[in-house]
């Protein structure tokens, strides 16, 4: 429908009865009032009011106009009011997304928000994609590596994790544990991706073993860290991760540079929304980095 701010200022006039009224609740001149009166009354091809010194009187059409509006303002008001209500409601969903890896330091404060509100669904996404924030594809994010750059989010620092070189029990059993950085050479190692670099992590392993040291690889963390945990080699993993195990046997302790940072990222428009609001807390009382 074209003619929405005339029809607007038009509704105006007939509600409060005069332009100088119409004037000052829109914030528009008298002269641009009466101006927007006259184009939608030629856009029309009829009269909207009979003008005379105290004012503006609504004709048939001008009436009728007057009532559609009003429904209209009425209908609107009431769309705003379930919007912000819908807003504050605990209900739902609430689409959360991460790394596979980061689930396992989600899922108790996932279990506990639903507790406390059982009418929320969560959907959990995870791929290796980025999903996008501001075309709500997800509502909160958590993302490692550089601080996100994203426009209009709002991004917080969750928790950095160390990481360091670790083996499952059974393969230091197997093949002896390395007794210090210069004793890496011989052994067989786990890797994120060795083709594509493996990050900052794969290049320092890269400078220090021989390419045939590789023996198994996956451009997936989970399933390294599944490899990892079979005992097939040593590989990298978060010293979080790996104070949940009994079975990995840290081989090179964290070094310098060896700490990844993980943020909560939310878009700003949603940022403020109660059931946004009361998940983050939950999750920044968690002290996940200290699991």
């Amino acid at each position: 429908m074209e003619k929405w701010t005339e029809i607007r200022t038009a509704y105006t006039v007939a509600k409060l009865g005069t332009v100088s009224a119409a004037s000052e609740a829109l914030g528009l001149h008298r002269a641009t009032i009466m101006r927007q009166i006259d184009a939608l009354e030629t856009h029309l091809g009829t009269h909207l009011f009979q003008r005379h010194g105290k004012g503006y009187t609504p004709t048939e059409a001008g009436a009728d106009l007057l009532r559609v509006a009003q429904e209209t303002d009425d209908q609107f008001s009431q769309w705003a009011n379930r919007a912000k209500g819908q807003s504050d409601q605990m209900s739902g969903e609430l689409v959360i997304t991460s790394l596979e890896a980061v689930a396992p330091s989600l899922m108790p404060t996932i279990t506990l928000f639903q507790q406390q509100h059982p009418a929320v669904a969560v959907k959990y996404l995870s791929s290796d994609r980025l999903f996008r924030l501001e075309y709500g594809e997800a509502h909160i994010a958590v993302r490692a590596g550089p601080k996100p750059q994203e426009p209009d989010s709002v991004v917080s620092l969750f928790f950095s994790s160390d990481i360091g070189l670790y083996a499952h029990k059974d393969y230091v059993k197997k093949h002896g544990k390395p007794a210090s950085i210069d004793d890496l050479r011989g052994h067989r190692f786990v890797a994120l991706d060795v083709q594509r670099g493996g990050g900052p992590f794969g290049n320092w392993l890269r400078e220090r073993i021989d390419a045939k040291e590789y023996v198994f690889s996956s451009s997936s963390p989970t399933i390294v860290n599944h490899a990892i945990h079979s005992g097939i080699g040593i590989g990298f993993v978060s010293t979080i991760e790996a104070r949940r195990s009994n079975d990995l046997v840290e081989i090179i302790a964290p070094l310098e540079g060896w700490t990844v940072p993980f943020w909560i990222v939310t878009h700003v428009d949603l940022h403020r929304t109660t059931k946004i609001q009361t998940f983050l807390k939950l999750l920044k009382n968690a002290n996940v980095g200290a699991v």
